[in-house]
């Protein structure tokens, strides 16, 4: 009871503390003056169109180019190495990275190797400040405008005058300033209609927002979950139900469906029809204890310092908490030391790390044993169910996997969908077992040939080259022997 009682007081605390924030958001000192306007066109959209009204604002978006290397794989064996396997036939099977800064969106989505002459225009959507500007030029016709051949050019011509040796090459169009702000007043705003359109649907209106709400969904525009709807390709949310991964999972095997939206792709080694989860920070963040508590995605990721000797402004370089507790975590936990603070967040992302690399392994070993039940001649109807939960395992793990904090913006949440992820996968296992020993398959033999099939793509050092290990002459590309 005593425990209750303190964790109910740190939540009043945390409450308090992001109402005070929301009071004093508006402190902010302006390098503009004090004047509800700027110089700057309403429809501006160059980010270093806004370096010399709010050169300490734009010094601190320029942070986002740290570090400059090259993007860096996640197939490394202490990241997520099974994914060459997890998402083979689909586009990330071939390169997926790391995070870098937003100053890099557009440089990374135009150069990566996922991006093919099938992209459409929903694939540029969250990475720059132009597409705005290309929705209203275009209509519905930008959702599926071929990336590479209209998306890309046009975007490059919007941006045309603003290039800036800080930004790199491309850094002055991708998200920045006008994605969150009006540049005539600088008033937070919305500028991407498939959020507003879900908040719709879920009864939110959010031009009735707070301040304090939209210190979040400016951030909430992109750090979803999201799949492209099929009649324009247009960037659809699955909030329908709920936000929780449950909630979204049912989103996609009900309304999702009848719009004619069955699955991202099909997977190569158990046919399965998959669903790809995308970064869902928002979602992850609104039942967690943060999001709960009312405490902002600005709050943690944009924190007030002071600039330039004494200046307040709100911190445009969107990183981790942990790289500056003193304006963000000590804040509110100011009873804990930055030590305690650390050990506590990092015990509870190692937690989670450990948790996803044995789900995965799950998920991995389900897509294998479904693909000997297909060239064992198993049962259809037993192939299907079997493959119902292959991709229901892979979803729950993915809408995890895809949110990037490591589990910190809800442990409870990443866990309660890593389990139900584990406990489907097991399910799919469990129907091939018992189909399998029907046809008298070797199960041991089974099993070492998927833990060589994994070792082969482990063992290989290129990145780009991983997926080709995943199928063999033990399980061949069962789509191909569909065709």
């Amino acid at each position: 009871m005593k425990q209750l009682r303190s964790s109910h007081y740190l939540l009043i605390l945390m409450m308090i503390f992001s109402i005070g924030l929301a009071a004093c958001s508006g402190e902010e000192e302006s390098q503009a003056g004090t004047t509800d306007t700027t110089s700057i066109p309403p429809d501006e959209i160059v980010n270093t169109a806004f370096k010399e009204e709010f050169p300490l604002h734009y010094e601190s978006y320029l942070k986002n180019m740290e570090p400059s290397d090259a993007p860096s794989s996640k197939f490394v064996e202490e990241i997520e190495p099974n994914l060459p396997m997890l998402f083979h036939n689909y586009g990330f099977m071939l390169e997926y990275n790391e995070t870098r800064g937003h100053t890099y969106a557009v440089e990374d989505v135009i150069n990566i190797a996922r991006i093919n002459d099938n992209s459409i225009g929903s694939c540029m959507t969250c990475k720059s400040t132009a597409v705005p500007a290309l929705l209203d030029e275009m209509g519905d016709d930008y959702w599926g405008a071929s990336f590479k051949e209209e998306i890309v050019p046009r975007t490059i011509e919007l941006g045309e005058g603003g290039e800036s040796e800080d930004l790199g090459e491309f850094g002055h169009m991708s998200i920045g300033c006008s994605d969150c702000h009006d540049p005539a007043t600088m008033e937070l705003r919305i500028t991407r209609p498939s959020f507003t359109n879900a908040m719709e649907r879920m009864g939110v209106d959010v031009t009735e927002a707070s301040k304090n709400d939209m210190r979040s969904y400016v951030c909430a525009q992109c750090h979803v979950e999201y799949y492209f709807e099929p009649e324009n390709q247009k960037v659809t949310l699955p909030w329908d139900n709920g936000l929780k991964p449950e909630d979204m999972f049912e989103y996609k095997e009900n309304q999702a469906k009848e719009q004619g939206f069955d699955y991202d792709w099909e997977h190569t080694i158990s046919g399965a029809p998959m669903l790809k989860a995308q970064h869902p920070e928002f979602e992850l963040w609104s039942y967690g204890p943060h999001g709960e508590a009312g405490v902002s995605c600005s709050d943690c990721h944009m924190p007030y310092e002071r600039s330039d000797g004494a200046k307040k402004i709100t911190s445009h370089h969107w990183t981790s908490p942990m790289d500056n507790m003193d304006n963000t975590c000590l804040n509110c936990h100011s009873d804990k030391t930055e030590k305690q603070m650390r050990d506590r967040v990092d015990a509870i992302q190692d937690r989670h790390i450990e948790a996803m690399h044995e789900t995965q392994w799950h998920s991995v070993r389900a897509h294998y044993f479904v693909n000997r039940m297909i060239t064992a001649g198993a049962d259809e109807e037993k192939i299907e169910e079997a493959q119902y939960y292959v991709r229901k395992g892979q979803w729950f793990w993915d809408i995890i996997a895809a949110e990037n904090s490591d589990g910190f913006h809800n442990p409870q949440g990443g866990a309660d969908s890593m389990r139900t992820s584990s406990d489907a996968s097991n399910k799919a296992i469990e129907i091939a077992v018992s189909e399998l020993s029907k046809l008298g398959e070797d199960l041991d033999e089974l099993e070492r040939q998927i833990e060589e099939t994994m070792e082969d793509v482990y063992n290989e050092e290129d990145p780009h080259e991983k997926h080709q290990h995943a199928v063999n002459d033990y399980f061949p590309d069962v789509l191909e022997l569909r065709d």
